[in-house]
């Protein structure tokens, strides 16, 4: 019976030794393990300093440029204006009435054109129209859309957005038989256009015109 009870000590006092390698030993005071869950972390103040640059305007033109105060007046005539989404707007109707013109047919974008501009287009086409021509065309994508200047008149509303389109296509004129008589319908070149929108922000009608063309 001793030595059982030896045999039971000696196996008791190596297991103590074990745990103090394993889990180490306190000394003096240890505040108790807590049992309540831990705090999240405060959320950083991440406000927006009021009066600050308005991103919308100053990534497209350059800040306190008579271009930005003028988009800046837009967006106060009309909470819903936006420039980024402007200039979405504008990179498609260029297409739209850009291949419109170039197939000799604009009569599905004549609500974008100003009157003087779609007189002056359908002077343009008439004229090819006599000599047999026509135009092949096959619009590949942009380059580069940027605003040139803006305007806008506080006491009549009347807005006006100059833009600069570089885009590539191919183009080939065509004769009344069919015949190539210039461009490359295999060879991409670039175009690039200066064109002018407009807008009557004291009217209902919230569509833009294209008021001017240039290159």
């Amino acid at each position: 019976m001793n030595l059982q009870l030896l045999v039971l000590a000696g196996i008791a006092l190596f297991l103590i030794l074990r745990l103090r390698s394993v889990l180490g030993t306190r000394d003096g005071f240890e505040k108790p393990v807590s049992t309540t869950a831990p705090q999240q972390p405060k959320e950083r103040d991440f406000r927006v300093i009021e009066g600050g640059p308005d991103h919308d305007i100053v990534d497209h033109v350059e800040e306190g440029s008579s271009s930005a105060l003028a988009l800046a007046e837009m967006k106060k005539a009309d909470s819903s204006f936006g420039v980024s989404e402007f200039l979405g707007g504008a990179k498609s109707a260029y297409e739209m009435i850009f291949m419109a013109f170039e197939r000799g047919d604009i009569s599905d974008i004549r609500w974008l054109l100003s009157p003087e501009i779609e007189e002056l287009f359908d002077a343009a086409i008439a004229d090819r129209s006599e000599q047999g021509l026509s135009i092949d065309a096959n619009f590949l994508g942009f380059r580069e859309i940027k605003i040139v200047d803006a305007v806008f008149e506080t006491s009549t509303k009347e807005a006006e957005v100059t833009m600069s389109f570089t885009c590539e296509l191919t183009s080939v004129v065509k004769n009344a038989a069919g015949e190539i008589v210039e461009g490359d319908a295999k060879q991409a070149k670039k175009n690039k256009d200066v064109w002018t929108f407009a807008r009557d922000f004291g009217s209902d009608d919230l569509n833009w015109k294209l008021v001017a063309t240039g290159e």
